[in-house]
């Protein structure tokens, strides 16, 4: 197989503009998400539900290490039948389709408008402007499974796998310059897709779906766990082993 030698301009002309517009569009995605986007307090009923969860979640999982008289205080506290938390709590229930809520379906429209659409739309123009262009060359061979990742655009059967289209050296750009938009951006930067699913997906655990399912599910978890004291015979562990 021949090897390719490509043209200087290309590293002037294609190479470097897609780097520049690619992180210019993170840039400007940031700023207008700053401007557009609507911060949506968690209401103090949903976080204070949801620390408790994860407080019942410990004591089931890291009771062992409690005396056994703690750990019957504090599963009492929560499991009671008459004055268990949570036996207690008595929670309205959730709506039946939450996408009906307007405020939902605005912050989902915006996030479209700033992530999903300037994407489309320069990466068509990118691969309608630069079509057919090899931009780079990955510094190590691959196999024939990566020429559709990394060759969009060419259908060249002979072509090496190791190369890279115009169209893919975008796309590997608009996920690789996570670490520069940190560096110029700060860390809770809204230029990576990546960063804005994970608060997604954090907002959606703060938030409790159905309570009373969530308190149920919670209070027979707690009720079979067995306590057993792994802190019994520490301090003859400690002194049969060697300092050194």
């Amino acid at each position: 197989m021949v090897d390719l030698v490509l043209d200087r301009d290309i590293r002037i002309w294609v190479f470097l503009p897609i780097v520049l517009l690619t992180f210019l569009l993170g840039v400007v995605k940031h700023y207008v998400s700053i401007l557009i986007t609507t911060t949506r307090k968690p209401e103090l009923q949903q976080v204070y539900d949801s620390q408790a969860l994860i407080r019942v979640r410990y004591l089931r999982e890291n009771g062992k290490f409690l005396p056994l008289k703690s750990f019957l205080m504090r599963k009492h506290y929560f499991n009671d039948e008459d004055s268990g938390w949570l036996k207690t709590q008595n929670r309205p229930a959730p709506a039946s389709n939450p996408m009906q809520d307007p405020g939902m379906m605005t912050e989902m429209l915006k996030g479209n408008l700033i992530n999903v659409i300037p994407m489309i739309v320069i990466g068509g123009w990118i691969n309608w402007t630069f079509s057919g262009f090899l931009t780079t060359k990955v510094p190590f061979p691959l196999t024939l499974r990566f020429k559709p990742m990394l060759q969009r655009g060419i259908e060249l059967v002979s072509l090496d796998a190791s190369w890279v289209s115009s169209a893919s050296w975008y796309f590997l750009n608009l996920f690789g310059l996570r670490s520069i938009y940190a560096l110029v951006l700060g860390e809770d930067n809204a230029a990576d897709s990546t960063d804005a699913m994970q608060e997604q997906m954090t907002g959606a655990a703060m938030k409790i779906t159905d309570p009373k399912a969530a308190f149920k599910a919670e209070w027979e978890a707690l009720e079979v766990v067995e306590h057993k004291w792994m802190l019994a015979n520490v301090e003859e562990d400690l002194c049969s082993k060697p300092l050194f």
